[in-house]
């Protein structure tokens, strides 16, 4: 595993607003350095947001998952009734 793997990985555990403060600095060392995000961006190998979802359900519907499933499968919505 890479060490950008493993940053990775870390981030993955981290609330929305540590991610988002392990960004900044990272983006903020990249400009310390000189790094050109852009293009490290359209050169990286790691896959994009889609592709890591994808991966993260891949495989998560059971095979007895119906695969049949018509609109007369699904219920009616209808207004419900308020309290009295």
């Amino acid at each position: 595993m890479t060490l950008a793997d493993r940053i990775y990985q870390h981030s993955l555990h981290l609330p929305e607003p540590a991610a988002r403060e392990v960004l900044s600095f990272i983006q903020m060392l990249e400009k310390r350095h000189q790094v050109d995000a852009a293009a490290q961006r359209s050169t990286d190998t790691y896959p994009n947001e889609t592709e890591i979802f994808l991966q993260a359900v891949a495989g998560t519907l059971e095979a007895d998952f119906p695969d049949d499933i018509t609109d007369e499968d699904l219920g009616t919505d209808r207004q419900q009734e308020g309290m009295d």
